[in-house]
């Protein structure tokens, strides 16, 4: 069974900074892509950056230039470096990982809510 584990979230002031980190454990596939997607109430989830094994990267147009997404292939984890934060920002940020078996495991998600 796979795990992902989310850590670092929490509150933080508009422009500040904050770094979301996932971990991915249990007996899987090798992992082809992980990434970042967010939710807020009453919206779709939506994208907020994913990285391959190969270390390609994609970004909501949002995030592009505030965001860097990192990750670690020998250890499976994922990070996501959040600066210049919005109040628009707030949300429930989920860790993503698909395997190349196009397997799709998802974290808890953990909250971020930034103050304006």
């Amino acid at each position: 069974q796979v795990q992902l584990l989310e850590s670092g979230g929490g509150l933080v002031q508009a422009g500040g900074s904050l770094r979301l980190s996932c971990a991915a454990s249990g007996t899987m596939f090798s992992i082809r892509t992980m990434g970042w997607y967010r939710q807020t109430p009453g919206k779709q989830r939506e994208l907020v950056a994913t990285i391959t094994s190969g270390g390609s990267t994609n970004y909501a147009d949002t995030m592009k230039g505030r965001f860097a997404i990192s990750r670690d292939s020998a250890k499976n984890t994922v990070a996501l470096q959040m600066n210049s934060r919005k109040p628009e920002d707030t949300a429930v940020y989920s860790c993503l990982a698909v395997d190349t078996q196009y397997q799709t495991y998802w974290g808890q998600g953990t909250q971020v809510t930034v103050s304006s």
